[in-house]
């Protein structure tokens, strides 16, 4: 009996001891990254900025929103929310609660498609099969049918009281210790609410410096903003992977960035210039796939720096 069964069991054991892990722990084992990005000008003081990404909240996730509050501890100069705060219709004043502490600070965001449409229970297995097929999102796929509306108005609306600057295909600037920082936005990419040339025209003259965002890091946004010069891009949307392999990485990214830069800092070219990326891996994930695996949650410190 023990040479039949005793490897399929322990097989089975160490399988369950994963996916407690991958459910149970580390989806709460938030974490702040801080990197270092050197894109000011020269002479220019340093600047901390906070970006929080991917939230999904659902209702009833205490400890997210205790974490969340506690990174106003940081007292970053300003604060980027590139999308996807929910995952639940109930969870909006549970994401102003969790952000309110951090709303006390400048800030900007976009919003991703969650933040707009409620999930659906899915097969993660398709996310193997879409990226096989070159198919991410509504971009090769079907629409979306009998879709949930999320209340994202209200978010929006104290988004826009606290004085974030929402940037879903618009342009918009932040003051900061007397310098001007200019940002432009698109909406998601991921459902096609994208349209970069109502933004077009690269950074302002007259800002120090400006700073591309975007929900999900599609490469048609990604070279458009890099093609105009901007020096910085900040996306989420990939959750870093979110199911990864050790010492090996992510598997996908829902959308048609390759997996090396499934998350944290890279760089793109296009139309012979090179811009600075980076991609959270983001606090939370789908609430109907709630397990991450070598993936932890987190936020993302970056310290802007004077260019060499």
């Amino acid at each position: 009996m023990r040479a039949r069964y005793g490897v399929p069991l322990g097989i089975t054991a160490v399988g369950a001891a994963g996916l407690a892990y991958a459910v149970g722990f580390e989806p709460r084992s938030f974490r702040l990254r801080r990197i270092s990005v050197p894109v000011l000008p020269r002479g220019m003081r340093d600047l901390r900025v906070l970006q929080v990404s991917d939230i999904h909240m659902v209702s009833g996730q205490r400890k997210k929103q205790r974490w969340l509050q506690s990174l106003a501890g940081l007292r970053p100069d300003f604060v980027v929310n590139t999308g996807d705060n929910l995952s639940d219709p109930e969870g909006v004043p549970e994401v102003l609660d969790a952000l309110g502490p951090l709303m006390e600070f400048p800030g900007v965001y976009v919003f991703g498609s969650n933040d707009y449409y409620g999930p659906k229970l899915r097969n993660p297995a398709l996310y193997l099969l879409e990226k096989a097929q070159g198919r991410h999102g509504l971009n090769g796929n079907a629409p979306a049918v009998s879709a949930v509306h999320n209340p994202w108005e209200p978010m929006r609306d104290a988004f826009d009281a606290a004085g974030w600057v929402g940037l879903s295909n618009a342009r918009g600037r932040l003051k900061i210790d007397g310098h001007e920082i200019a940002f432009t936005g698109v909406d998601d990419p991921h459902i096609k609410r994208d349209r970069y040339e109502r933004v077009a025209g690269g950074p302002e003259a007259d800002a120090d410096l400006s700073i591309g965002v975007v929900h999900a890091p599609y490469l048609r946004s990604l070279d458009a903003f890099t093609a105009d010069g901007y020096p910085l891009i900040l996306a989420g949307h990939t959750h870093g992977g979110q199911l990864c392999i050790p010492f090996y990485g992510a598997l996908v990214t829902n959308c048609d960035l390759d997996t090396d830069r499934a998350k944290g800092l890279s760089t793109h070219s296009s139309g012979g210039n090179t811009s600075y990326m980076h991609v959270s891996a983001g606090c939370g994930a789908n609430r109907y796939t709630p397990a991450r695996f070598a993936c932890p949650p987190e936020a993302t410190l970056l310290t802007l720096t004077a260019r060499a």
